[in-house]
């Protein structure tokens, strides 16, 4: 289908960036006959590829149209033209997009890419919290399925949650599903958060010794902790937020080294983006972010199964999209709030 001199030129293509992240151009070359031919299909069925930063070096620089967190890929699918929208992430986020756009297809190359924080709350569990705290605004991590944003007032993400809880003039809000994150913005509130008992199977698992050993074996190391984890690990590192948050941190700063506490992707995307830079391991593996591989994007796009296809009852996409304008709404309204740039 292609020539060589197109593959080699994929190859080079490639290998600018993945080099920067162990990749060697026997591996690029492996890549190029699919990331041509994905971008190929993609020209040709006006289609866009949206990849979430945790997601492999070869989806976000191979083929990808927009890399980011929930809240820049959400704006993304907002405002994208295109008649198709292929999600690299999990499933609430392809999700997010089909209810931003209604009338795009909108593709999640692997089924099975679920999430821990997710299929920890169900709509029914929001109604019981509602009933049980009558008045009380529900505000849901953007981590969440459309039936349980249809069930909230607003949605947020790791990037502007603070603004959202203090955004309500309610004096207590249910704040779900993330009971770190939770806990990470009761310190800076002084509302009453109500909580649910979720987490992240990638970020409960960060310990505060593990920092300490680093920082005493690497002077002047700045750790960078998601809101997704623990309270003391956040406590312990010199910054957190989401990963866009993170990005801009690294770019604006300079030190001997930085650790990411967090989905090993940013680590990638991160040495990609700032090769003059050192970045060192402490993170761990989504095995929800990374189901959706080359191979099935390019099924997708060619004649996605049903299982790749979200859909939902025009109800259900309603409720969510109300959730989620209204994050759109006050992010834009409400001011910016101060933050401690320590831990937020």
């Amino acid at each position: 289908m292609f020539s060589d001199e197109q593959i080699q030129q994929e190859t080079e293509r490639l290998y600018q960036k993945l080099q920067h992240v162990g990749f060697g151009k026997a591996l690029c070359q492996m890549f190029a006959p699919l990331t041509l031919e994905i971008n190929k299909i993609k020209k040709e069925k006006n289609a866009v590829i949206l990849a979430h930063s945790y997601q492999t070096p070869d989806i976000l620089y191979g083929i990808a149209d927009f890399q980011g967190d929930s809240y820049q890929l959400s704006k993304n699918a907002q405002e994208t033209d295109a008649d198709v929208i292929v999600f690299c992430g999990v499933r609430f986020m392809a999700e997010t997009a089909k209810i931003l756009n209604p009338t795009k297809t909108v593709l999640l190359p692997s089924p099975a890419a679920g999430c821990s924080l997710a299929e920890s709350i169900t709509a029914e569990d929001v109604r019981k919290l509602k009933a049980q705290y009558p008045g009380v605004p529900v505000v849901t991590y953007v981590n969440t399925s459309a039936e349980v944003k249809a069930e909230c007032d607003a949605c947020c993400t790791s990037a502007n949650a603070l603004k959202i809880i203090e955004a309500f003039p309610n004096e207590s809000i249910i704040f779900i599903p993330d009971k770190f994150m939770a806990q990470n913005m009761q310190k800076l509130t002084t509302k009453k958060l109500i909580a649910w008992d979720g987490s992240c199977i990638v970020h409960e698992e960060f310990k505060v010794s593990k920092i300490q050993q680093f920082k005493q074996k690497y002077p002047g190391l700045k750790v960078l902790a998601h809101t997704e984890c623990a309270p003391e690990v956040v406590e312990a590192s010199d910054f957190a937020g989401g990963t866009n948050d993170m990005m801009r941190y690294v770019e604006k700063t300079e030190a001997p080294s930085y650790m990411l506490v967090t989905e090993c992707g940013l680590n990638d995307r991160m040495r990609a983006e700032f090769p003059e830079k050192d970045f060192l391991g402490m993170c761990g593996l989504c095995p929800y972010m990374k189901q959706n591989t080359l191979g099935l994007i390019l099924e997708a796009l060619k004649n996605p199964k049903p299982g790749q296809v979200i859909e939902m009852s025009e109800e259900m996409r309603k409720g969510a999209e109300r959730s989620l304008l209204k994050m759109f709404e006050l992010s834009q309204a409400v001011p910016a709030v101060e933050k401690n740039p320590v831990h937020i």
